[in-house]
């Protein structure tokens, strides 16, 4: 189980989420979509990016085994400074496919020695045909991906062979 949470209004919005010590809170990091930037990539004086901001305050608030953060799979080289700030969390990684994100890029950028992903490709699969071949069609898809990362986690050495 697990509950999304955005983290803007900062630990008291979060905390109530946080008693369930058998349920993941995922804090919104640096998601996918265009308009991310409108904010999460804005500096403060310091230079320092609100992202980043969440990710080094809210690890105050809970471990990387009850929290883990959403970031998109379009960030691409991004994931290295997330990585810098959270490097044992989890990330749920939305964006994979249809939305543009490369899962190569993910794996190369945001794999931590425990892999540390949770990797999404629902609309690549979801509409990879609209006929009546659709299960067939979206079946090939979903092992397409599993396949390309089964692959990156034998090259981490995370697991002993390739799917």
């Amino acid at each position: 189980d697990a509950v999304t949470v955005a983290p803007y209004m900062g630990e008291d919005s979060v905390k109530p989420f946080l008693i369930y010590q058998e349920a993941w809170v995922i804090l919104l990091a640096l998601t996918s979509n265009k308009g991310s930037h409108d904010f999460q990539l804005t500096e403060d004086a310091n230079g320092e990016r609100l992202f980043e901001k969440v990710l080094k305050k809210s690890q105050d608030w809970a471990t990387d085994e009850q929290m883990m953060y959403v970031v998109g799979a379009t960030q691409g080289k991004m994931f290295l400074d997330i990585r810098k700030h959270a490097p044992n969390h989890f990330l749920l990684v939305p964006g994979v496919g249809a939305q543009g994100g490369s899962l190569a890029e993910v794996a190369q950028y945001g794999m931590n020695d425990q892999c540390g992903l949770l990797v999404n490709s629902s609309r690549a699969i979801i509409y990879a045909d609209k006929t009546e071949n659709f299960a067939n069609a979206a079946r090939e898809a979903a092992q397409a991906v599993q396949r390309e990362m089964a692959g990156y986690l034998h090259d981490k050495g995370i697991i002993p062979c390739k799917a």
